[in-house]
Protein backbone atom coordinates (compact mmCIF):
# COMPACT_ATOMS: atom_id res chain seq x y z
CA UNK A 1 0.00 0.00 0.00
CA UNK A 2 3.04 2.13 0.59
CA UNK A 3 2.86 2.34 -3.38
CA UNK A 4 0.12 4.99 -3.18
CA UNK A 5 2.32 7.54 -1.59
CA UNK A 6 0.85 7.44 1.96
CA UNK A 7 1.60 8.39 4.33
CA UNK A 8 4.96 10.86 3.44
CA UNK A 9 8.10 9.90 4.27
CA UNK A 10 8.57 12.28 7.23
CA UNK A 11 6.06 11.50 9.90
CA UNK A 12 7.42 12.48 13.06
CA UNK A 13 4.30 12.37 15.27
CA UNK A 14 1.64 10.08 15.45
CA UNK A 15 -1.56 11.39 17.53
CA UNK A 16 -4.06 8.49 17.98
CA UNK A 17 -7.60 8.10 19.86
CA UNK A 18 -8.19 5.87 22.29
CA UNK A 19 -11.15 4.53 22.59
CA UNK A 20 -12.20 2.96 18.84
CA UNK A 21 -9.08 3.67 17.29
CA UNK A 22 -6.65 1.68 19.85
CA UNK A 23 -9.38 0.05 21.17
CA UNK A 24 -12.31 -1.95 19.97
CA UNK A 25 -14.46 0.68 20.96
CA UNK A 26 -16.65 -1.76 23.67
CA UNK A 27 -16.67 -0.68 27.53
CA UNK A 28 -16.29 -3.66 29.64
CA UNK A 29 -17.59 -3.63 33.28
CA UNK A 30 -17.06 -6.59 36.14
CA UNK A 31 -19.47 -7.39 38.34
CA UNK A 32 -18.20 -4.56 40.91
CA UNK A 33 -18.71 -2.06 38.25
CA UNK A 34 -14.66 -1.63 37.12
CA UNK A 35 -14.37 -0.94 33.60
CA UNK A 36 -11.96 -3.10 30.65
CA UNK A 37 -10.97 -1.85 27.55
CA UNK A 38 -9.63 -4.63 25.10
CA UNK A 39 -6.17 -3.20 23.47
CA UNK A 40 -4.62 -5.24 20.42
CA UNK A 41 -1.23 -6.67 20.82
CA UNK A 42 -0.56 -6.02 17.17
CA UNK A 43 -0.94 -2.82 17.42
CA UNK A 44 1.03 -2.37 20.63
CA UNK A 45 4.26 -3.65 18.81
CA UNK A 46 3.86 -1.50 16.16
CA UNK A 47 3.98 1.32 17.97
CA UNK A 48 6.53 0.22 20.23
CA UNK A 49 8.71 -0.66 16.41
CA UNK A 50 7.52 2.82 14.99
CA UNK A 51 8.94 4.76 18.60
CA UNK A 52 12.40 2.73 17.79
CA UNK A 53 12.58 4.26 14.51
CA UNK A 54 12.08 7.62 15.89
CA UNK A 55 8.67 8.76 15.64
CA UNK A 56 6.90 9.67 18.69
CA UNK A 57 3.62 8.75 19.31
CA UNK A 58 0.70 10.87 21.81
CA UNK A 59 -2.49 9.12 23.10
CA UNK A 60 -5.04 11.65 23.45
CA UNK A 61 -9.01 10.36 24.56
CA UNK A 62 -11.98 12.68 26.00
CA UNK A 63 -11.77 9.81 29.00
CA UNK A 64 -10.24 9.49 31.91
CA UNK A 65 -8.90 7.00 32.91
CA UNK A 66 -6.03 4.58 34.62
CA UNK A 67 -6.20 2.09 31.76
CA UNK A 68 -5.34 4.28 28.85
CA UNK A 69 -1.95 5.42 31.34
CA UNK A 70 -1.19 1.82 31.60
CA UNK A 71 -1.13 1.28 28.37
CA UNK A 72 0.74 3.85 27.25
CA UNK A 73 3.78 3.00 30.21
CA UNK A 74 3.90 -0.64 28.97
CA UNK A 75 4.36 0.61 25.20
CA UNK A 76 6.73 3.57 26.46
CA UNK A 77 4.19 5.87 24.97
CA UNK A 78 5.37 9.06 27.41
CA UNK A 79 2.54 11.88 26.47
CA UNK A 80 -0.62 10.79 27.27
CA UNK A 81 -3.50 13.62 27.24
CA UNK A 82 -6.17 12.10 28.65
CA UNK A 83 -9.86 13.71 29.60
CA UNK A 84 -9.41 16.20 26.69
CA UNK A 85 -12.33 17.63 25.76
CA UNK A 86 -11.18 20.44 22.41
CA UNK A 87 -8.75 17.40 20.93
CA UNK A 88 -8.01 20.22 18.04
CA UNK A 89 -6.63 22.35 20.78
CA UNK A 90 -4.37 20.00 21.91
CA UNK A 91 -2.98 18.83 18.81
CA UNK A 92 -2.41 22.91 18.11
CA UNK A 93 -0.47 23.03 21.46
CA UNK A 94 1.49 20.00 21.03
CA UNK A 95 2.76 20.56 17.38
CA UNK A 96 3.56 24.57 18.62
CA UNK A 97 5.42 22.64 21.74
CA UNK A 98 7.53 20.43 19.65
CA UNK A 99 7.92 23.01 17.11
CA UNK A 100 6.49 20.93 14.07
CA UNK A 101 4.79 21.88 11.14
CA UNK A 102 1.49 19.81 10.33
CA UNK A 103 2.90 18.15 7.54
CA UNK A 104 5.11 15.63 9.91
CA UNK A 105 2.03 14.75 11.91
CA UNK A 106 -0.44 12.13 11.59
CA UNK A 107 -4.17 11.76 13.19
CA UNK A 108 -5.70 8.57 13.31
CA UNK A 109 -9.61 8.78 15.23
CA UNK A 110 -13.00 7.43 14.54
CA UNK A 111 -15.32 9.50 15.84
CA UNK A 112 -16.84 12.97 14.83
CA UNK A 113 -14.60 14.47 17.61
CA UNK A 114 -11.51 13.84 16.50
CA UNK A 115 -12.52 15.57 13.40
CA UNK A 116 -11.09 18.79 14.70
CA UNK A 117 -7.77 17.29 15.40
CA UNK A 118 -7.52 15.83 11.89
CA UNK A 119 -8.28 19.13 10.59
CA UNK A 120 -5.37 20.20 12.26
CA UNK A 121 -2.27 17.76 10.78
CA UNK A 122 -0.98 17.33 7.13
CA UNK A 123 -2.29 13.42 7.79
CA UNK A 124 -4.92 11.63 9.00
CA UNK A 125 -5.85 8.16 9.34
CA UNK A 126 -9.36 6.47 10.25
CA UNK A 127 -9.76 2.33 11.13
CA UNK A 128 -12.16 0.80 8.87
CA UNK A 129 -15.07 0.99 12.17
CA UNK A 130 -14.78 4.82 12.32
CA UNK A 131 -17.99 6.40 11.80
CA UNK A 132 -19.00 7.65 8.19
CA UNK A 133 -18.25 11.47 8.97
CA UNK A 134 -14.77 10.47 9.64
CA UNK A 135 -13.78 7.85 6.95
CA UNK A 136 -14.44 10.36 4.60
CA UNK A 137 -12.54 13.11 6.19
CA UNK A 138 -9.43 10.87 6.62
CA UNK A 139 -6.69 10.74 3.88
CA UNK A 140 -6.59 6.76 4.56
CA UNK A 141 -9.28 4.35 5.80
CA UNK A 142 -7.49 1.15 7.07
CA UNK A 143 -8.71 -2.43 6.38
CA UNK A 144 -8.89 -3.52 9.82
CA UNK A 145 -11.12 -2.38 12.51
CA UNK A 146 -10.35 -0.25 15.32
CA UNK A 147 -8.83 -2.22 18.37
CA UNK A 148 -8.39 -4.91 15.47
CA UNK A 149 -4.85 -4.28 13.74
CA UNK A 150 -6.23 -0.85 12.40
CA UNK A 151 -3.14 1.00 14.40
CA UNK A 152 -0.79 -2.18 13.49
CA UNK A 153 -1.60 -1.25 9.50
CA UNK A 154 -0.79 2.38 10.04
CA UNK A 155 2.21 1.95 11.74
CA UNK A 156 3.46 -0.94 9.14
CA UNK A 157 2.92 1.86 6.58
CA UNK A 158 5.23 4.27 8.08
CA UNK A 159 7.52 1.67 8.79
CA UNK A 160 7.57 0.96 4.98
CA UNK A 161 7.58 4.65 4.33
CA UNK A 162 10.74 5.09 6.39
CA UNK A 163 12.68 1.77 5.04
CA UNK A 164 12.20 -0.17 7.94
CA UNK A 165 10.96 -3.80 8.07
Amino acid sequence: MSETGWPPNEIKLLLLDVDGTLTDGGLYFTGEGQAMKRFDVHDGLGLVRLQRAGVEVVLISADRSPIIHMRAQKLGIRAVIDGCQDKGQAVRMLLEERELDTSVALYMGDDITDLEAMAEVGHSAAPASAVATVREAADYVTTCEGGHGAVREVCDLIMSRLGEQ
